[in-house]
C-alpha cells in the first residue's frame, strides 16, 4: 500500500514525528490511529504520494511524536516539507472560513483539491491571498530598520504593508514607506515573493533607494526607525523571513 503524508493540525500545531536528529511528518496508509482526524482533505499530490490536512483536539501523543507551531516547524523540519505544511495549513484556514456560499448561503463543499463549490448555486471560490509588500531602503551604505508596534519580540525590521485594492506593488512600496516613516524613495525593484501562511500571505520583496526626507513615525505603526550601517545592526528577524533575506542579501553587498 502507497505510504502517504499527513499533515495533522491541533489548534495553531502541526504534528511532526522525530527519528533520531531528524524530524518529519507522519506518514502512512492512513491517519495516524492515535489521534481521532476530523475534515480531513487530499490538497495535493507529488510522485505517487498523496497529501492530506487534517484536524484534532487530541492532546496525548506516543513517544516520538510532538505538537510544534507551524513558525517554529521552519527550524526542525526539511525545508520542503515546512513549505507543503504552510499550503496544509492554509488549506485548513480556507476550509475554516468558507462553510457557507457567500451568496446564497448554502453549504459548501470542496470541488477540487484546492477549491470549493456551492451545493446550491454551484458558485465556487479559491483561496484569496493577502498580499504584502517589503522593501528595504538604502541611503548609500545604511540601510532603513524600523521596530513596528506590533513586533512579538524586541527586534528590527523593515517596511512592510498589504496591497491595496487599485494599486500596483511599487505604488504600494513608495505608498508604504512615505506612510510610515515620511521619506521618499526611487529606484524600486523586485527582490523575491515568499509564501507566507500566517494565515494566508504572499509577501513580495524589494530593494529600494531612498531620495529624501527626515524619518517621521506618522501613521502610528511604528515605535522606532533608523538608518543603521553593516556593521551597527540592531537585532534583526529569525531567518525564515522575508524581512531577514533583505537583510542578509543587502550585508553582503549584493543590493
Amino acid at each position: 500500500m502507497s505510504q502517504h503524508l499527513f499533515y495533522i493540525f491541533n489548534n495553531e500545531r502541526l504534528l511532526i514525528r522525530q527519528t533520531n536528529n531528524s524530524y518529519t511528518i507522519y506518514s502512512g496508509e492512513e491517519c495516524p490511529d492515535f489521534v481521532q482526524c476530523t475534515s480531513l482533505h487530499l490538497f495535493t499530490e507529488h510522485e505517487g504520494t498523496q497529501c492530506y490536512v487534517g484536524s484534532t483536539t487530541d492532546e496525548e501523543l506516543p513517544e516520538g511524536y510532538q505538537w510544534i507551531g507551524l513558525r517554529e516547524s521552519y527550524h526542525l523540519l526539511p525545508s520542503y516539507l515546512y513549505q507543503e505544511a504552510g499550503k496544509a495549513a492554509e488549506i485548513r484556514y480556507f476550509d475554516t472560513h468558507h462553510r457557507y456560499c457567500g451568496l446564497c448561503g448554502g453549504a459548501m463543499a470542496w470541488h477540487t483539491p484546492i477549491s470549493k463549490r456551492c451545493t446550491e448555486c454551484n458558485d465556487e471560490i479559491w483561496p484569496q491571498l493577502n498580499t504584502a509588500i517589503i522593501v528595504l531602503v538604502r541611503r548609500g551604505e545604511e540601510a532603513l530598520l524600523v521596530k513596528a508596534k506590533n513586533f512579538r519580540r524586541n527586534y528590527y525590521g523593515l517596511v512592510a504593508g498589504f496591497v491595496e485594492t487599485g494599486e500596483s506593488l511599487e505604488e504600494c512600496v513608495r505608498r508604504e514607506v512615505r506612510e510610515e516613516t515620511g521619506i521618499e524613495i526611487t529606484n524600486i525593484r523586485y527582490f523575491a515573493s515568499q509564501p507566507w501562511p500566517y494565515p494566508m500571505g504572499l509577501m513580495v520583496g524589494f530593494n529600494a533607494d531612498y531620495v529624501s526626507g527626515d524619518i517621521r513615525l506618522i501613521d502610528g505603526e511604528l515605535r522606532d526607525a533608523a538608518f543603521f550601517t553593516r556593521d551597527n545592526l540592531p537585532a534583526i528577524p529569525e531567518k525564515l523571513s522575508m524581512a531577514r533575506m533583505l537583510i542578509d542579501n543587502w550585508v553582503e553587498g549584493n543590493a
